[in-house]
């Protein structure tokens, strides 16, 4: 074949190539715009959904809130008396039985009297001696006056005999007062309780010789019924206090540190003067204490009642939480989402407290699970508590506001 032949041949080839890049350019686009028609005509994929949280909730409710004052005080008996001998002599005999309740009067112990009654006896004989000697000189003052009135005696010798009765009228009165006090030292020689209370441990055992002076008591006799607590509260609640008292019988509470009851009583003195080195005052408080479970020396809780609010609006502390900006609670809506609600808080009593602003009664609040919210978060409510001394462990959990 020669160049002339071969010429239409290359020509036809050439001629094809753009035919078929026009043919893979075509079904390219078609492919391109049939993916997309294809993505645009598909859903999107649905959103995951978030598993509710689970929390106990609590409803705010209208109740009538007792305002109380607490501080912590002591226990004190209510009187306390050193039992000591008035009189020096030895401990003949101790009669009573060391934590024994004993009566005004009884007998504790008893001191070797026979000192005493002779004591006693020799005032005694002195005044009957006295007593013989001023009739004889009274019936000589007679003599002597019916002389003096015949000039038989003189003047003189009639004043030195009213002298001499006189002395012995003196003399009389002075062994009257001797055998009183010798009576009185001989009564010492029994020691009785002053007072109604429990007796402490014994000191001292018969066969002692104690005195007076000494330092060491007997035993200590202490009166447990009724008994008080002596307490402070901080200086700015004088004036509630004071208010409380004019008003009538002010209720104090005693508790140990778990909470546990031991004892109501009565508010009876509020010092004289407030402590400057704390900025407290001192009061004390009066108990019955018929079972005892109130003992001096041990410490406690005393609440004071000073007032009741009528028909407040309360939640429990628990559902009172803190953020940046302020106290809010977290309150689930008609949807079962948590809605952070600012609120206005008062007084706190027996696990609730008192709200001011930004609830009503019948909001579910949130009790337990707050750490876990964020706004309009789905809630599972797992508990519902009654409105009083809710358990406070999340109450520290969120210190500020979630998703700030």
């Amino acid at each position: 074949m020669n160049a002339t032949d071969e010429t239409p041949i290359r020509k036809r080839k050439r001629g094809s190539v753009p035919l078929v890049l026009l043919a893979i350019a075509a079904l390219a686009g078609g492919v391109y715009v049939w993916r997309e028609n294809a993505a645009v005509a598909a859903p999107p994929p649905a959103a995951a959904a978030r598993p509710a949280v689970p929390v106990n909730v609590a409803s705010v409710e209208r109740r009538d809130v007792a305002v109380t004052l607490a501080g912590l005080g002591t226990v004190q008996a209510s009187q306390t008396v050193n039992i000591h001998t008035r009189v020096d002599g030895t401990l003949q005999a101790v009669t009573f039985t060391e934590g024994q309740n004993v009566r005004a009067g009884d007998v504790l112990a008893r001191l070797d009297p026979r000192l005493a009654q002779a004591a006693l006896e020799q005032a005694e004989a002195a005044k009957a001696k006295d007593e013989a000697q001023l009739r004889s000189a009274q019936a000589d003052l007679v003599r002597f006056t019916q002389l003096a009135q015949k000039d038989f005696a003189s003047k003189q010798q009639l004043d030195q005999q009213q002298a001499t009765v006189d002395q012995l009228k003196a003399s009389i009165a002075s062994d009257v007062a001797a055998i009183a006090s010798a009576q009185t030292d001989l009564e010492y020689m029994t020691i009785t309780a002053p007072v109604d209370g429990r007796m402490g441990i014994r000191q001292l055992d018969a066969g002692n010789v104690i005195h007076a002076s000494d330092t060491t008591p007997i035993a200590v006799l202490a009166t447990l019924k009724p008994i008080s607590v002596l307490f402070t509260l901080p200086e700015k609640n004088l004036d509630a206090v004071q208010k409380a008292m004019a008003a009538g019988p002010v209720t104090v509470v005693a508790t140990r540190a778990d909470g546990t009851e031991l004892g109501t009583g009565t508010l009876s003195v509020v010092d004289n003067q407030i402590d400057s080195t704390t900025g407290t005052i001192r009061l004390k408080g009066v108990f019955p204490n018929e079972d005892e479970r109130l003992w001096p020396g041990a410490f406690v809780h005393a609440s004071v009642n000073i007032a009741t609010l009528k028909d407040a609006l309360t939640v429990p502390t628990a559902a009172v939480q803190r953020g940046p900006d302020g106290l809010y609670a977290w309150v689930v809506d008609a949807d079962g989402a948590a809605v952070m609600r600012p609120i206005e808080t008062g007084e706190v009593s027996d696990g609730v407290m008192v709200v001011k602003k930004g609830l009503a009664a019948g909001d579910q609040v949130v009790t337990n699970g707050q750490y876990r919210l964020r706004p309009k978060t789905l809630v599972a409510i797992i508990a519902k508590t009654a409105n009083e001394n809710v358990a406070q462990d999340d109450v520290a959990h969120d210190v500020t506001k979630p998703g700030l």
